[in-house]
């Protein structure tokens, strides 16, 4: 689809919805909450400044506190069943440990998992920019809500947001005492607690502290005795959080965080053969249902990560149309990796014929690795608003430093001819060879203004917004270690341990990233806007590549058009949004034979050696979608909505600059899938309420449909003569996930209030492949989706 497809379509719904603009007009002067039954304002920070999501011109998408304890969120993790869906949230392959954000289809498309990679979806906590997904997985605390902003954000957000950007706001101290307790249970031995305490202000100093920990067991059983399950975790944080305020017009708010995640990886399940693959008996299982046993027993450790950090963010009310804002934060992560959940899929990997035995024959790939980060930010913000005119500008600095390693073995050792039997190898995991090491310091600054003139025309109805953003990144880094090979600082070009040392990596960019946008009062209910954004993710370089050549940044280009319309007496409120965009310099992996010689004497280093390279993608792709967002109060007790979107992203064939065949290149170009995002998603919810003797009954119920994605850009064959696809990669199951949530809340409780709860996930126990995979040497494996959780909860609120 085009945007001139969706214009029509847009303007028409508006104009229909205008005709009811002198019956809402009269409502306009009361609160969006009071007795007449409309919906609740909803307060953004889209904008740096606080303003009702109704009359900020962005496609925006908002989960409020009360939707994530309705849908039991503890983690950004538990948004991957689809409750906002433009935002797609997944684990990279299996590992929870590091998370893929995509909007509108856009953030990763190759791996991430990298020091010198970055996602393009750019995420926030309280203002403070998480540099790696690794770590985005911890436990959240008390967050007061999620905004999903969607479409390239380069202007106030910068780099890395080309896809948009998901910012997560937690409450502030309140000054006064409060104590929020809650505790649980759930299936698969899963537990839960919090506590919040609020105490109160002393000498203009209002503390909270707020403690969360959610754990359960796996929920595929590893049959190895001592050998942790596949799909649990551990998570638990704490966090205390100072506001000063000396006087009525300044503040300092500092907060101190600590996370500890402990998760196992994924089970990747053995689905079909492919044909003429042979796999040994164990493995040989293949099912298409989610099963609860592995069917084999391998040895599996937790991935842990630990995070912390500090913030203070200081505000300095000068005048009432002037603020400045400050926001300095230091954070530490450290990630390892233990992943086998693929052993059944890697025991079929060595291409025996039947009559061949499997006797003394390793197998069970454990991937590891081990991450290090650290980063400094400081914001400075300028905020303005006079009779006419609202503007921010500032400067950001950001600077981190990442060091990694990695390895891969094989953790057990098959014990009879049939592949029935196995028994774990019994080696040091840590004394194994190093595959690959490497390090970078990231450095990136930028200065940014916009701003939002209403000029004396039109009733004061047109907004017109402009602004821009200069950001310069720079990179250093090197690779220290590659096939247990270490190289010495300064040894590049040089010949070490039969490898040839790669060149270090000193790259910088920088670009100027603008929006305008055009917004028009209808009514007081109804605003129509016009943008145009553009956004970026950072150039870097492959840690998983020979030559670690660095590539460049990827850019997006959006045009969106858009409407947010509220009537029936502000009890219905509809946001609509189509855009239409171009994708250039896509940064794609290829796997390459990759010949290394001697610079001096000419000879043979390494013949036919694997690589995976990343290079800009030439051509230019495009991505077109829509989307909608209705919330209706039906009744004073009963309030339905429904999202959804359509998302379409398309990739030109590109052609593989390191794939040869008898010594030629082959210049045939190969189709690319956009991952991890379904064409197609919805969300539909009903909230209900009513009082029941001293207390209250609340019941919530949602839905959530994707029609499935792709995890592999490339498919696994293509034919350089006739052009054909040999082998297909598999799409992922649709899926149709339901939640649901019912309370007695309101409960008198000594002098508080007390809640019960019994609450799901997953509620019709649906199963889906979200994941699929194609190895022609043993067949399809896949990642089946969570099976159906139910716990019950007491909160106690004082």
């Amino acid at each position: 689809m085009r945007l001139s497809k969706y214009l029509a379509a847009t303007s028409l719904l508006a104009l229909a919805f205008s005709g009811a603009a002198p019956a809402v007009a009269a409502a306009a002067e009361t609160t969006a909450d009071t007795a007449g039954g409309g919906l609740e304002e909803v307060i953004v920070t889209a904008q740096k400044r606080k303003e009702n999501l109704q009359d900020t011109p962005i496609a925006i998408s908002v989960l409020t506190a009360a939707g994530i304890e309705d849908r039991n969120v503890y983690s950004l993790v538990d948004l991957g069943d689809g409750a906002i869906p433009s935002l797609k949230v997944a684990p990279f392959f299996s590992r929870p440990g590091a998370l893929i954000m995509n909007i509108r289809g856009i953030g990763v498309l190759s791996d991430s998992n990298q020091p010198a990679r970055d996602q393009g979806v750019g995420i926030y906590v309280d203002g403070v920019y998480m540099g790696r997904p690794q770590g985005l997985g911890v436990a959240m605390y008390d967050v007061e809500s999620i905004e999903v902003l969607k479409g390239p954000q380069g202007t106030l957000f910068g780099r890395n947001t080309e896809g948009g950007a998901v910012s997560i706001t937690t409450r502030k101290p309140k000054g006064e005492f409060g104590l929020l307790a809650k505790g649980g249970a759930s299936s698969f031995s899963g537990y839960t607690g919090e506590l919040h305490v609020d105490l109160p202000k002393v000498a203009g100093f209002s503390v909270k502290l707020d403690g969360v920990l959610t754990g359960r067991n796996g929920w595929v059983d590893n049959p190895l005795p001592q050998a942790e399950d596949f799909g649990g975790y551990e998570k638990r944080a704490f966090r205390a959080r100072v506001l000063w305020e000396p006087s009525s017009n300044l503040t300092f708010d500092y907060a101190y965080d600590t996370a500890y995640d402990a998760t196992t990886t994924l089970y990747q399940q053995f689905l079909a053969r492919y044909p003429g693959s042979f796999t040994p008996a164990a493995s040989n299982t293949q099912s298409t249902k989610r099963i609860d046993v592995a069917t084999m027993g391998v040895p599996q450790l937790e991935s842990v990560g630990n995070t912390w950090g500090h913030r203070l963010t200081g505000e300095w009310r000068v005048t009432d149309g002037l603020t400045v804002k400050s926001i300095t934060s230091y954070r530490d992560l450290k990630q390892d990796q233990w992943d086998n959940g693929s052993a059944s899929q890697s025991a079929g990997a060595f291409l025996l014929p039947p009559a061949a035995s499997f006797l003394n024959r390793n197998f069970g790939r454990f991937s590891t690795a081990l991450f290090n980060q650290d980063q400094f930010s400081q914001e400075l913000q300028l905020i303005g608003e006079t009779e006419r005119l609202k503007w921010v500008a500032g400067a950001l600095y950001f600077r981190e430093h990442v060091t990694d390693n990695a390895r891969a073995f094989e953790t057990s050792t098959f014990t009879d001819a049939a592949g029935l039997a196995n028994t774990p190898r019994g080696i040091d995991y840590l004394a194994q060879r190093i595959d690959r090491a490497s390090e970078v310091t990231s450095k990136s600054t930028g200065v940014f203004a916009q701003a939002t003139y209403t000029p004396p025309v039109l009733n004061d109805d047109l907004h017109v917004t402009v602004g821009g953003r200069w950001t310069k990144d720079e990179k250093t880094g090197r690779m220290r270690t590659i096939n247990g090979v270490n190289f010495p600082v300064g040894s590049q070009g040089q010949v070490v341990g039969g490898l040839l040392s790669p060149p270090p990596m000193n790259s910088s960019w920088d670009r100027f990233d603008p929006v305008v946008n055009v917004a028009y009062d209808i009514s007081d209910d109804i605003m129509v806007y016009a943008k145009y954004s553009t956004g970026y993710k950072s150039g870097g370089a492959n840690s998983r590549s020979l030559r670690y050549q660095p590539f460049n940044p990827e850019t997006v280009d959006m045009t969106e058009i858009g409407a947010k319309l509220e009537f029936f007496d502000r009890r219905a409120r509809l946001n609509v949004a189509a855009y239409d965009g171009k994708y250039k310099d896509i940064q794609l992996d290829f796997q390459a034979q990759y010949v290394q010689t001697d610079p001096v004497t000419g000879a043979l280093l390494t013949t036919q050696r694997t690589t995976i390279e990343t290079t800009n993608a030439p051509g230019e792709g495009k991505i077109n979608g829509f989307e909608a967002d209705l919330t209706f109060a039906a009744t004073d007790n009963l309030t339905l909505s429904a999202s959804y979107a359509y998302n379409k992203v398309d990739i030109p064939a590109t052609i593989n600059p390191f794939r040869q065949a008898n010594g030629q290149f082959i210049t045939v170009p190969v189709p690319i899938y956009q991952v991890y995002t379904p064409e197609n998603s919805a969300s539909i919810a009903l909230d209900y309420e009513r009082p029941f003797r001293n207390a209250k009954i609340a019941v919530h119920l949602d839905g959530n449909y994707g029609d499935g994605y792709y995890a592999n850009y490339t498919d696994v064959a293509y034919d350089p003569v006739t052009r054909a696809v040999t082998i297909k990669q598999p799409k992922g199951d649709s899926s149709f996930i339901v939640n649901g949530r019912i309370s007695l809340a309101d409960i008198p409780a000594g002098g508080g209030k007390a809640t019960l709860s019994l609450w799901s996930r997953n509620l019709l126990d649906e199963e889906h492949v979200f994941a699929k995979f194609l190895d022609p040497r043993f067949g399809y494996g896949g990642f089946f989706n969570e099976p159906r959780t139910v716990g019950v909860e007491v909160a106690v609120k004082m």
